[in-house]
């Protein structure tokens, strides 16, 4: 990819025990506690007002709890330390992390988009390699960041990540020192259970799982809330996508994988809730079929990974969005995260990938 330079970039480096990680979000220079709060607890105002959180809610979040607190206690001991460090409420952090599912409780009623567009392939010059194009709310415009964690938790060494202040170390994808890589896509369904949510799930991964097998062995472990998908990879080239659906996960194992915003296995795919007008949910039947055009007969570098994700519709003929635009505070492709694998580094766009405004950071030593 002709001119393809990021530049270096550094990440917040965050150690000690999970508390203690999560507490140094705030120490930040350029974190913005007023827009950490709007993106965070702001949103769960909004569907307070809005009636997503009724009883009902308020039941299954309790619940949800105390799964956590018996499954994942180094996942709420994060979250209790981003609280504590930026002064915000951590019941309200939990279940913003939660509206999403809520919103499928509520039969879809969507405050905003959100999408994704995520796949990795198991070789190429740079070797294994996970991408995503993040489109989430514009909220988090200015609160994504780079964290590097260590710990005594994180038996994998360090994690790598790229996500948002005010939220779980791998809230969108992440890297770690075993050369494992994951990313996450959003799927509204029509069935959640009390189980794992995806954004304390993939924190754990990485601070546990060195490989593709060890990651699936953990999530078939213990049941799960319901909704989004994880694509995978690891140094080996192992790779898998996995449907994280309530009745259990579906795998898809090795070569290329690729996911967008619904599930495709039989058995999960009929429990897709695409919601009436959301626009970046409404297009991921275009995405998904565009990659299963592409994907296969390539083997691609993180320049042309990157290349491959400034897609446009104009862009080619057939071409679908995976670079989504748009409007103040909707919807959009918020950056694009590249990790290779083998190298251990993250090459981001940071904004649109169409911008040309890349950075790459490595694992630091």
């Amino acid at each position: 990819m002709s001119g393809f330079f990021p530049v270096p970039a550094e990440a917040l480096v965050l150690s000690g025990d999970a508390t203690a990680r999560g507490r140094a979000q705030a120490t930040d220079p350029r974190a913005d506690p007023v827009r950490v709060r709007a993106a965070t607890v702001g949103r769960v105002e909004t569907a307070r007002t809005a009636g997503v959180i009724d009883a009902a809610a308020r039941d299954y979040l309790t619940r949800q709890r105390a799964f956590h607190l018996a499954h994942d206690p180094d996942g709420m001991a994060e979250l209790a330390g981003i609280a504590e460090g930026f002064g915000l409420s951590e019941d309200d952090l939990f279940t913003h992390l939660h509206l999403g599912t809520l919103n499928d409780l509520k039969s879809g009623a969507r405050l905003e988009g959100d999408g994704c567009s995520a796949w990795a392939v198991p070789d190429g010059p740079d070797g294994p390699i996970v991408v995503k194009n993040r489109d989430y709310s514009g909220l988090h415009r200015g609160i994504q960041r780079v964290t590097h964690h260590a710990g005594p938790d994180v038996t994998t060494g360090a994690m790598l990540c790229l996500g948002s202040l005010g939220s779980p170390a791998a809230y969108s994808s992440g890297v770690n020192a075993r050369g494992l890589a994951l990313a996450d896509t959003q799927v509204a369904v029509r069935t959640h259970r009390v189980g794992w949510l995806r954004y304390f799930l993939m924190t754990r991964i990485l601070a546990t799982c060195g490989t593709v097998d060890e990651a699936l062995r953990l999530i078939a472990s213990k049941p799960h809330a319901g909704g989004g998908t994880l694509i995978l990879a690891d140094m080996s080239g192992d790779t898998a996508a996995v449907e994280l659906g309530a009745s259990g996960p579906g795998v898809t194992r090795g070569g290329r994988v690729w996911r967008t915003n619904h599930f495709v296995l039989p058995g999960h795919a009929a429990d897709t809730l695409l919601p009436e007008g959301d626009r970046i949910a409404g297009n991921s039947g275009e995405r998904f079929a565009y990659l299963d055009r592409i994907l296969p007969d390539l083997t691609p570098s993180v320049a042309e990974a990157a290349r491959l994700m400034q897609t446009h519709r104009d862009t080619a003929p057939g071409a679908a969005p995976l670079c989504q635009h748009g409007e103040t505070e909707a919807s959009q492709t918020l950056s694009t995260a590249i990790y290779s694998c083998r190298l251990g580094t993250l090459t981001f766009s940071e904004g649109n990938p169409c911008t040309g405004n890349w950075q790459t950071c490595p694992m630091p030593s």
